[in-house]
């Protein structure tokens, strides 16, 4: 076999896994760790990309709209009880949010899409926040605390509630491929699915997602 055939089935491969991120919408793809980075070449990232369905196996319903890039589980399963930082830089577990339905998601200052789909998660939160859900953004930048807190002003996005993970290991737990990633997690503290890269998280389709995991 010559050289060129043998790279073939590998080009094949990398072509469809690019196709994949291209489903998923704009991402930083992750390598090797979480840290203030940009995304790698186009090769490495494709080689870390999953060529899941959009959509999963969680029924046709989640395939449609805003949502079609949400990788649904065929049922909820347990999620790492990672552990990150609020305000006060007081720890707090994500298993203490059960009983409320949480979108959780994970960003850094230096991702551009995160910064795109920021003012649609404030404003979801505006309208849906309550003791029974909450949009938990969750920065793993390595900046901490105060360079996130910026960021969000800077946006104006006052109605989401920052919490941080300066070591990103939280992330690296949870098995991101890349930012922004966002994990809908119901009452009961299971992953129920989620998004890699940015969406429009306050459009119809979304609050239709969010509101079938909350019953």
């Amino acid at each position: 076999m010559t050289a060129n055939g043998a790279g073939s089935p590998q080009k094949a491969l990398w072509i469809v896994a690019l196709s994949a991120l291209v489903g998923f919408g704009a991402v930083y793809v992750i390598g090797g760790g979480l840290g203030n980075v940009g995304p790698q070449n186009s090769e490495t990232a494709a080689q870390n990309v999953s060529t899941s369905e959009p959509g999963g196996a969680g029924g046709s319903s989640l395939k449609l709209g805003q949502m079609a890039a949400f990788v649904a589980k065929k049922t909820p399963e347990p999620l790492p009880d990672i552990t990150f930082q609020d305000a006060t830089g007081k720890d707090v577990k994500l298993s203490s949010l059960k009983g409320k339905t949480i979108l959780l998601n994970l960003w850094a200052t230096w991702c551009e899409p995160c910064r795109e789909e920021m003012p649609a998660l404030d404003h979801l939160q505006k309208e849906l926040g309550s003791d029974k859900f909450e949009v938990l953004a969750l920065s793993l930048d390595r900046k901490g605390y105060d360079a996130s807190r910026k960021f969000l002003d800077e946006l104006k996005a006052d109605n989401v509630k920052l919490y941080t993970d300066v070591t990103a290991k939280q992330g690296m737990a949870l098995k991101l491929l890349g930012m922004p990633t966002t994990i809908l997690i119901n009452k009961d503290g299971l992953e129920v699915g989620r998004l890699a890269g940015s969406a429009k998280w306050d459009s119809d389709d979304a609050k239709k997602l969010i509101e079938a995991a909350m019953n």
